[in-house]
């Protein structure tokens, strides 16, 4: 029986893709090893965001063909550009995911049984719960690697959820490409059915929705905020990336999505839940945002005021039609981008000043530095409690804390 190691970067998708590799190695007989060089076999999961993230990839592939005797390489960059490693003269298998067990044992993997147990990260169980999207965004490369969306049937991920919840898990983080439009290949529109069937799982735990595109949440928004509002076990929180406040930068991107679709999402959510997080991404310095589409991504910032933002500079991606396009000059992006993360730390600061002296329900999800433990309140705000031994608190617990702090982007808690 093989002796692999296996490492991933990128997405909570990615991070699910290679627990499912590992449930099936272990389920062959197969083991695992810290070490390349003590393995028969490495296994590196890519990823393909930015071109700064390829050339880690690539770097750490030259690494990996030294210290191991074979290499498979899969994720969004191998499926999306799986030449790259060709071209930088890497001697590895480049796989599909689901390849990937059945090339260890050169075709002796036998098929996962639905009663095996799960492979958790501690308290944490990552659930995929279909691949691919229905977006042609421009500047996009997964999607060469993903294709169309694939949602497996609502009973089969219950079922997936179940055996997490059994197995330990106390938190669910439901994965996808675009999570939004589970169900669309098979003409229904399931998220919010997926979601409510999940919460009626006997069980104390909580579950996390991962990113869903603003088109997708748009139609089912009101039956999505209703079940967010029904559960407790729903956290309520929200990934929705608008990336641009400019609908003309979105025709560009062809996002399929309008920023007034955006900000209706906000409001409905906002009027079905009292406390909840909004998580979006803008991306600055797309080749034709202008000024003005510039100070629109700042003006919608400053409307929506979502807890969570990620700011990405935009970066050409070979093969994509944004590769084509004119770029703007890095000093400009780089002006941008600073002037969008300082207005981001303003709003998130604000979010968590605004909590100091309040008391929250969280989950305790994993250790942090030194002695303290990373918990999540219900709006999926990350708290942290220091001396957590002093405490008695560890992963899996859920505690009451008084907010006595933050740190701009977390908060401190006591338990009460």
């Amino acid at each position: 029986m093989a002796r692999y190691h296996i490492e991933t970067y990128g997405c909570t998708s990615n991070r699910g893709e290679s627990r499912e590799i590992e449930r099936r190695l272990r389920d062959a007989g197969h083991h695992r090893v810290e070490g390349a060089d003590d393995a028969d076999v490495a296994i590196l999961n890519t990823c393909t965001v930015v071109e700064k993230t390829e050339r880690n990839m690539l770097t750490r592939a030259k690494e990996l063909e030294d210290e191991t005797a074979d290499l498979i390489v899969t994720g969004c960059m191998a499926l999306a550009q799986g030449e790259e490693f060709h071209d930088a003269g890497v001697d590895a298998d480049v796989l599909h995911w689901d390849e990937v067990p059945t090339a260890v044992t050169n075709g002796e993997c036998p098929t996962t049984t639905p009663d095996a147990e799960p492979i958790l990260d501690g308290v944490i169980g990552i659930l995929p719960i279909a691949r691919g999207c229905m977006s042609d965004c421009s500047y996009c490369i997964t999607k060469r690697a993903t294709g169309k969306i694939d949602s497996p049937p609502v009973e089969e991920n219950v079922e997936k959820a179940r055996a997490l919840v059994h197995a330990g898990a106390k938190e669910i983080r439901i994965t996808g490409q675009d999570t939004g439009v589970y169900g669309w290949d098979k003409g229904e529109r399931e998220l919010h059915t997926l979601l409510d069937r999940i919460c009626d799982i006997e069980g104390e735990f909580r579950v996390r929705v991962g990113m869903a595109n603003p088109k997708g949440v748009h139609g089912i928004k009101d039956e999505l905020a209703e079940v967010f509002a029904e559960n407790e076990k729903l956290y309520n929180f929200i990934h929705a990336p608008v990336q641009s406040g400019s609908d003309d930068v979105l025709g560009d991107m062809r996002r399929q999505h309008q920023v007034s679709e955006y900000v209706e999402i906000v409001e409905t959510f906002d009027e079905a839940l009292d406390h909840w997080t909004l998580s979006t991404d803008f991306i600055v310095g797309f080749p034709t945002e202008e000024d003005e589409d510039h100070a629109q991504s700042l003006a919608l910032l400053k409307e929506t005021r979502p807890e969570k933002i990620n700011v990405t500079r935009f970066s050409k991606r070979p093969g994509t039609d944004a590769a084509d396009m004119k770029g703007l000059g890095g000093t400009l992006k780089k002006e941008r981008s600073k002037e969008m993360s300082d207005l981001k730390m303003d709003v998130v600061g604000e979010a968590y000043d605004d909590m100091v002296g309040e008391t929250h329900e969280v989950l305790v999800v994993e250790p942090g530095t030194g002695d303290s433990v990373k918990c999540y309140d219900e709006a999926y705000r990350q708290v942290i409690v220091q001396n957590a031994t002093e405490h008695g608190v560890e992963p899996g617990d859920f505690v009451d804390v008084e907010i006595t702090g933050h740190s701009t982007v977390y908060a401190f808690g006591d338990p009460v």
